[in-house]
C-alpha cells in the first residue's frame, strides 16, 4: 500500500427521519463535494425536539486523500 495524506474536515447532517439518514444524507452530499473520500467518523449525535417535529443533527469528520 503506497504511502498517503489525508485532509480532515467536520461536516453536520440534519435529517426529520432518523439519525441513520443524517449520516447518510452528510456522507451523500460529502461524495459530491469532495474528491478521494476515504473514511468517516461520527463524532456527535443530538437533535432538536423544540417543536413538533424532531430534527436530528449528526456531526461527522471525513478524511479524504490530498492529491499530489
Amino acid at each position: 500500500m503506497p504511502d498517503k495524506v489525508y485532509n480532515k474536515i467536520e461536516i453536520v447532517g440534519t435529517s426529520n427521519k432518523s439519525y441513520d439518514d443524517a449520516i447518510q444524507l452528510a456522507i451523500g452530499q460529502a461524495r459530491k463535494s469532495l474528491k478521494n473520500l476515504s473514511w468517516f467518523e461520527v463524532t456527535e449525535m443530538r437533535g432538536n425536539a423544540q417543536g413538533p417535529a424532531i430534527v436530528y443533527q449528526v456531526t461527522l469528520k471525513v478524511g479524504f486523500v490530498m492529491e499530489e
